[in-house]
């Protein structure tokens, strides 16, 4: 499946208006009482550090609804049709604001609990600051995806083996790193695959800053209602 193109939420205001595909309707509700939610297509909010964002991006979409226990603590419920195309990509964002070159550390830990059906991956979206490229970690994935581009290789870096994937979306190059197997938590340490990308591949410069660390749920499909929750997610650069 052919990924489309920027999901950077700065950059929603700049979209036109989607009409969604049903009426957004009340989320599962989530085991504790969430301090915030929304079902709004770009609603969003700031918690603990991180920001939140519901993210309804792609066309034919459905309802869903994101709510938070905080910025580390958060779920999505979604009911998008099984229909080709990425509907939505809710996510918790981190910015880092440091160079490859001169990162210290980046790492983050996740447990999330996700659906054995629909269609979606589980992953990390990271960004340089002027949208040149994307790097993308898949942790798990399920149903009709797939990454932008070609096979590149096979490789083991941040404690994980990834199946690389390099493309472009028309407007920024993409480097996918899929894990061959999937996980629902785990630590990554982030820092060696953005060194890997520059001084082994040479595919971006190590002078690139980079901008912000996503984490969320791509989701094509997710027909009847599905949740998906981040029992909990940290990101920690220096």
């Amino acid at each position: 499946m052919a990924k489309t193109a920027l999901r950077k939420i700065t950059m929603a205001v700049l979209a036109p208006a989607m009409a969604l595909g049903a009426t957004v309707g009340l989320a599962s509700a989530p085991a504790s009482a969430a301090v915030w939610n929304t079902c709004d297509q770009w609603g969003s909010t700031n918690l603990n550090g991180y920001t939140l964002y519901n993210n309804i991006w792609g066309s034919g979409a459905g309802s869903q609804c994101t709510w938070a226990n905080s910025g580390t603590n958060w779920g999505v419920w979604a009911n998008h049709p099984n229909t080709g195309g990425i509907k939505s990509y809710p996510n918790s964002t981190k910015a880092i604001n440091k160079s490859i070159a001169s990162l210290g550390w980046l790492t983050s830990d996740y447990n999330v609990s996700v659906p054995s059906s629909g269609a979606y991956n589980t992953s990390y979206d990271i960004w340089d600051t002027d949208h040149d490229y994307e790097i993308m970690l898949w942790v798990n994935y399920n149903g009709a995806v797939g990454p932008i581009g070609g096979y590149d290789s096979n490789v083991t870096l941040g404690g994980h083996n990834w199946n690389v994937y390099r493309g472009s979306n028309g407007a920024n190059q993409v480097f996918s790193f899929l894990r061959t197997s999937d996980s629902n938590s785990g630590t990554v340490d982030i820092k060696p695959i953005l060194q890997w990308l520059a001084y082994t591949k040479g595919w971006m410069s190590s002078n690139e800053t980079i901008g912000d660390v996503q984490f969320g749920y791509e989701i094509t499909s997710s027909s009847g209602g599905l949740n998906f929750n981040t029992n909990n997610l940290t990101v920690n650069g220096g």
